[in-house]
């Protein structure tokens, strides 16, 4: 398995995070996508990808940071050639869910990423919360061949899945999907072709049944992989195989 998204510099992941590492290797793990959202924290993202082959890492700045960490497309472009190891620009993207306030950093911010992922040719990590039709609306008017998209999280409709998967964006599973009241999240997981499917943790957040309500961490993807499987009628192990075959297409 591949946990296409986490967040190893928080707590209470960074602080455990040899112990962390060990369990998500005993659980099948095989790589770790660790996401920047801040320009202050991305010293602690090069650190944590230096201390274990399996794990990797992103630059970007969360949409609820554009006005604390506002960038431009060079300086991401710069952030992201310190490693190679850092393989994706994100997370970015729109979260209007809070407040609108701060609408026009988000849209500067979310414009300056998609340009930088597109002149480095790699993909771009996007959040996206309450606001399906402006992330569509950019995205369509940015459409790149370079431009490849991972929907992180994803929790969106079922039209704005279908309209994206022109764009060459993938979508990735959270344990959201293990809930009970997310039925409508499930069938869009149904209907979503197979080669454009992750699976992310997004720990230490979001923790899958039957852990709803703890800290999240790497090793508990399978929780995630296995109602995945579930729902698309399938084997566990075929879908860690389309999940793993997915995620190494569009990093690597």
């Amino acid at each position: 398995m591949i946990d296409s998204h986490c967040h190893l510099d928080r707590e209470p992941l960074l602080s455990n995070l040899s112990q962390v590492l060990i369990r998500a290797k005993e659980a099948g793990v095989k790589k770790l996508l660790t996401i920047c959202t801040t320009t202050s924290e991305y010293t602690n993202i090069l650190d944590i990808i230096s201390k274990d082959q399996m794990i990797y890492g992103t630059f970007g700045i969360h949409p609820h940071e554009t006005k604390n960490y506002f960038i431009k497309k060079d300086e991401i472009i710069k952030k992201v050639k310190m490693s190679s190891k850092i393989i994706g620009v994100g997370e970015t993207g729109l979260d209007f869910y809070y407040n609108n306030s701060d609408k026009d950093s988000q849209l500067q911010s979310f414009q300056n990423h998609i340009e930088a992922a597109i002149s480095l040719n790699i993909p771009l990590i996007i959040h996206s919360r309450n606001a399906e039709n402006e992330t569509y609306d950019i995205l369509k008017k940015n459409y790149h061949k370079n431009l490849k998209i991972l929907m992180h999280c994803f929790t969106g409709s079922k039209d704005l899945a279908l309209n994206l998967l022109p764009l060459n964006a993938y979508f990735s599973a959270s344990g959201i999907i293990t809930f009970k009241n997310s039925t409508l999240l499930q069938d869009t997981f149904k209907e979503i072709p197979e080669d454009k499917l992750l699976i992310e943790t997004d720990s230490p957040f979001l923790s899958p049944e039957p852990n709803r309500g703890k800290k999240n961490e790497p090793a508990y993807i399978k929780f995630t992989a296995q109602k995945l499987a579930s729902l698309r009628n399938m084997e566990m192990e075929k879908l860690i195989k389309i999940t793993t075959k997915n995620f190494n297409t569009l990093f690597f």
